[in-house]
């Protein structure tokens, strides 16, 4: 049964795997594609999970760019091959005083955000180190544009780019090979930022560390594979690869570090 795919994940997970479990269902009944909002690295992990070997269903996904972490998904018969087009993206440029001010990923996002929409309307927020691109939905391009018309005191516009014009990401991942006692966000972060355990905790219940761009106060928190953590003033971590324990009991991990 489909349904014992939830020991596999957590709790917390269950609600995000009914709604695939219908995608899934509503493809296989009526036939056709079905393409879902903008997916963070873990959720795409969950839905080609589920869908697993089943022959009759492929999936798909595009986030604008290569190398994005968020990516829309076509979840749809095998017969079906959809285009770039097909995936309804957008780029927009944020256009600011680039000379007089300057804007941050934390500020760009809780500006979209307070536009009302969730964080599944957006796609990945880039940066040349100055100018900054959001890949968003087609549908939401037009409201978009009307609502963000400051970030902070900045004045902004947004404005539709080709796909030609996408910036390159001054952001560099390093990979890493790490062996850690636990899967826990506090020894993670403790671990790979070389702060203290105790530190770490602090920063976590703070609010100051995100789990896949969501705020995350547990230090206990079991951390899995390609969650994406965020810590601020520190940087991101991602676990790439689980490759197993080590014989004292320890887990052994390949993560993409980004450091700030």
């Amino acid at each position: 049964m489909i349904e014992n795919v939830y020991q596999h994940f957590r709790k917390e997970e269950q609600s995000f795997i009914d709604t695939v479990i219908g995608w899934i269902r509503n493809v296989e009944d009526q036939y056709t594609p079905y393409l879902t909002n903008f997916l963070d690295p873990r959720q795409l992990h969950i839905v080609k999970t589920i869908v697993g070997k089943n022959s009759e269903i492929t999936i798909h996904s595009f986030g604008g760019y290569e190398a994005a972490e968020r990516v829309r998904a076509f979840i749809c018969p095998s017969y079906f091959t959809p285009k770039q087009d097909d995936f309804g993206i957008t780029i927009c440029e944020i256009r600011y005083p680039i000379k007089f001010a300057s804007l941050s990923h934390g500020k760009v996002l809780g500006t979209l955000l307070s536009t009302g929409l969730k964080r599944d309307y957006f796609g990945d927020i880039i940066s040349d180190g100055a100018r900054w691109q959001v890949f968003v939905e087609n549908t939401t391009k037009s409201y978009v544009e009307q609502q963000v018309i400051s970030i902070g005191k900045v004045a902004v516009r947004m404005e539709e780019r080709n796909y030609t014009d996408i910036l390159v990401p001054i952001d560099n991942w390093t990979i890493e090979s790490q062996t850690v006692s636990s899967m826990r966000l506090d020894t993670l972060v403790s671990s790979v930022f070389k702060i203290s355990r105790q530190r770490a905790k602090q920063m976590i219940e703070s609010g100051k560390v995100k789990l896949n761009w969501v705020e995350s106060t547990r230090p206990d928190f079991e951390i899995g594979l390609l969650d994406i953590v965020s810590v601020r003033g520190y940087g991101r971590l991602q676990v790439q690869e689980i490759e197993g324990k080590t014989k004292k009991d320890k887990w052994r991990l390949q993560l993409g570090v980004l450091y700030k």
